[in-house]
């Protein structure tokens, strides 16, 4: 009986570094991200998360090394490629003056030749996914910040990418509005087959959502650690990934 094809991997980092001048923020690191799953990046302050997510986003290139993202380099990524990724900043990033549902119809009037009652049922279907069906009226300015990460979401899902790069979406949350917003990104995964990339720093959501995660270390100047969250919680005999997971000083006797 003849096997099904391989699904590819969404991305495929291969040995990047990046260096800022003299100083190395991290080397040779590579890792891949399946199809459908949810892969976490970890680390401690300063360890470069938030710089391998622009790189992974095309808006850093490495300093050496590749990043294949559905199968194209995002160091030279066209309109084309760029389109098929969605975006959620860590502050929602959304544009003041504008209402949720005009923020939601921004990319498709830049990305799309829809008319404007086609554009806007679009976004007004985006928003209800996110359970903002009924805010569409409203100013960022009027919504809380659970609200603005949902309606950033939409956004991100306005032109049906198939990969989000979600950066510390539960910054700032209560915990309940925290494990909401977990929610409604394992329903995505399920529902719309989507893969997300995700940088967080909260233990609560990392065990909620992680298929999988990575682990970037200042002091190594890379990655440490790669996997189920769950696992490396239980079994990592790094000093710094089992501190992580338990909350100690490395070092620190439990």
């Amino acid at each position: 009986m003849t096997a099904p094809p391989a699904v590819p991997d969404v991305i495929t980092v291969t040995g990047v570094s990046r260096r800022f001048g003299p100083r190395v923020l991290f080397r040779d690191v590579g890792f891949v991200v399946h199809r459908g799953e949810i892969m976490v990046i970890l680390g401690g302050s300063g360890c470069g998360k938030s710089t391998m997510l622009r790189m992974l986003m095309g808006l850093l290139p490495p300093t050496e090394g590749r990043i294949e993202v559905l199968g194209g380099d995002m160091a030279r990524a066209d309109t084309a490629l760029r389109r098929k990724v969605g975006v959620m900043f860590q502050m929602g990033a959304l544009f003041g003056s504008m209402t949720l549902l005009q923020n939601v119809m921004l990319p498709l009037e830049m990305h799309t030749d829809l008319p404007e009652v086609a554009r806007e049922s679009v976004a007004r279907t985006k928003l209800g996914l996110v359970g903002l069906g009924d805010a569409a009226g409203l100013m960022p300015a009027e919504i809380s910040g659970g609200m603005a990460k949902r309606a950033a979401i939409a956004r991100a899902l306005a032109l049906d990418p198939p990969l989000l790069f979600l950066d510390e979406p539960s910054a700032g949350l209560d915990p309940i509005t925290s494990a909401g917003l977990d929610r409604l990104i394992l329903d995505l995964k399920r529902d719309l087959g989507i893969s997300f990339v995700v940088v967080t720093h909260e233990l609560a959501s990392i065990m909620a959502i992680a298929d999988r995660c990575i682990m970037l270390d200042k002091a190594a100047q890379g990655m440490i650690a790669e996997g189920d969250p769950r696992v490396l919680a239980e079994s990592s005999t790094h000093p710094t990934v089992r501190a992580f997971f338990r909350r100690e000083t490395a070092g620190e006797k439990p």
